[in-house]
């Protein structure tokens, strides 16, 4: 592995303990493995979050550009929402 730096990292006693387990049952072949693999996992999974974020963004921009709402208070979204309710238990009828 070309260009490696070493770090230290502090596990808690059940943790050290399932990865001890994993290298002695040979699921890996080192300490090293498992957090490198730990630290892909969660690279991803911090791209996936800001994918996420990115989306929500978005789509709160969207409804910015999409100007002002025709609706002025809560009770109106609400009343708008039962009428629209109502309408589709008469369509099922």
């Amino acid at each position: 592995m070309p260009n490696v730096e070493k770090v230290s990292v502090a596990l808690t006693p059940e943790m050290a303990m399932v990865v001890r387990q994993a290298v002695e049952s040979g699921e890996y072949a080192s300490n090293s493995e498992i957090v490198r693999e730990a630290l892909r996992d969660w690279k991803q999974k911090r791209a996936l979050q800001q994918e996420e974020i990115n989306e929500i963004r978005r789509l709160w921009q969207e409804g910015l550009n999409s100007g002002p709402s025709r609706f002025a208070h809560m009770a109106d979204i609400k009343a708008e929402a039962r009428r629209r309710l109502e309408g589709q238990g008469e369509q099922g009828a």
